[in-house]
């Protein structure tokens, strides 16, 4: 019996003393990614943030001013940074590629990430869920998956700007030459062509996904998405209202 105690104590304490390792471990390996995650991740809230204030706030029913435009058009240019997330996933295999054990691997690296990119790419499902509310309440309804697929189109531009070419959303101000120059001369040639095409399909794939799993979430707690599709009389009337 005394043996058996024994042998349980020593267990407790093996079992203690590795979850206390794998804790130190996890701890080492999310200060370690603490910059680029959370500078990348704040990226990809700006236009959520954005997203709220222009097409959920007051600003939403009012008729669009100057400067909502200017909001518009800063929305359209740091989106991409949401989906952008996405290519992260490199850091992700390179990690793995230099982690030796499997179980932080399989505990630490792959919760991490997908919390991360999970995070980053609903920011961009909530982004455009608030820009088909505003549509809808203007009248426009039918128009939204136009709209959808014409930001996955800039944003899977703004994905190889930044990935491949490296640049950043404030570069339309500060460097527009040399962006204008990289546009005409790099991405319209037929590799960069390809890799965008690719790059759309996953963002217009995993949206519609995903776009659909939050609305149910969303439906099922009882929260007020306004997204549900309405009558073209309904739409109208609506929209009369607003104007």
């Amino acid at each position: 019996m005394a043996m058996l105690n024994k042998t349980s104590t020593s267990h407790q304490i093996a079992m203690i003393a590795f979850l206390q390792d794998l804790l130190i471990r996890a701890i080492e390996i999310v200060w370690s990614n603490r910059y680029w995650m959370s500078w990348n991740l704040f990226l990809a809230l700006i236009p959520l943030g954005l997203s709220v204030i222009l097409f959920r706030g007051k600003a939403a029913h009012r008729m669009p001013s100057l400067v909502w435009v200017v909001g518009f058009l800063v929305f359209v240019a740091f989106l991409p940074n949401a989906p952008y997330i996405l290519t992260d996933i490199i850091h992700l295999i390179r990690d793995i590629r230099t982690e030796r054990s499997i179980l932080i691997i399989t505990l630490v690296y792959f919760p991490l990430y997908t919390a991360f990119l999970f995070a980053g790419f609903e920011a961009y499902v909530l982004s455009l869920i608030n820009f088909g509310y505003y549509l809808r309440r203007r009248g426009w309804g039918r128009s939204i998956w136009v709209a959808e697929l014409t930001l996955h189109g800039l944003s899977a531009i703004g994905i190889y700007l930044g990935r491949f070419l490296r640049f950043n959303s404030w570069d339309i101000v500060t460097r527009l030459d040399t962006l204008t120059t990289s546009l005409v001369e790099d991405v319209l040639g037929k590799a960069p062509f390809s890799i965008m095409l690719v790059t759309f399909a996953v963002i217009a794939g995993l949206y519609w996904l995903m776009k659909r799993t939050t609305l149910a979430v969303l439906t099922y707690h009882g929260a007020p998405c306004h997204y549900v599709p309405l009558p073209a009389a309904s739409e109208s009337s609506s929209a009369s209202g607003v104007s």
